[in-house]
């Protein structure tokens, strides 16, 4: 992945909102996951897609 790539990746994530609050997401490119502070949910990113699925988050 080029840095341009990566930077346009990490723009698009930001754009992303909570499906359960609307709320803002922060991305944690550690674990690899989207995280709704209000809804205490972390959204995974499998291969490079976030699943914004509630069913599909843990808890935190």
């Amino acid at each position: 992945m080029t840095e341009t790539t990566a930077i346009v990746d990490r723009r698009m994530l930001e754009a992303l909102i909570c499906p359960q609050t609307q709320g803002l997401l922060r991305y944690d490119g550690e674990k690899q996951e989207l995280i709704s502070e209000t809804a205490h949910l972390a959204y995974p990113i499998r291969d490079g897609i976030p699943i914004m699925l509630v069913s599909e988050a843990r808890l935190i």
